[in-house]
């Protein structure tokens, strides 16, 4: 990155920082990366394989997503009702960076978990 665009990122309105803002939190990329690879999956499930959300955090999660193109929602007219969702071409567009942060992040975790130990016994 060239300098003034490392001093433009400091500012609110930086694409960067707002994109960050929207897919950095821990359960939006849990969500995208259970999502990928699977044709469509259902609300339920996607709860179950994301054991520690609650459903008040997956239900804004998955609003969040669909708003910034990233998911699919789609509501069947059934009784009782069904939702499935499912990532967008941009949503997929989005997962090689996401798998490349989680190799990163398995390669580098000792060496980190070692370091913080190192930082707080100081």
């Amino acid at each position: 990155m060239k300098h003034n665009e490392i001093r433009n990122a400091l500012y609110p309105d930086c694409p960067v920082r707002n994109v960050l803002s929207r897919v950095g939190d821990k359960w939006s990329m849990l969500v995208l990366f259970t999502l990928e690879g699977q044709p469509s999956i259902r609300f339920k499930e996607l709860q179950r394989s994301i054991p520690d959300i609650s459903q008040k955090i997956l239900t804004a999660t998955l609003k969040m997503l669909e708003a910034d193109g990233l998911i699919n929602r789609e509501a069947f007219p059934e009784v009782p009702p069904r939702v499935e969702y499912s990532l967008t071409e941009k949503g997929k567009s989005l997962l090689p960076l996401i798998d490349a942060l989680l190799s990163w992040a398995t390669d580098n975790m000792e060496d980190i978990i070692a370091s913080r130990t190192q930082f707080y016994l100081k």
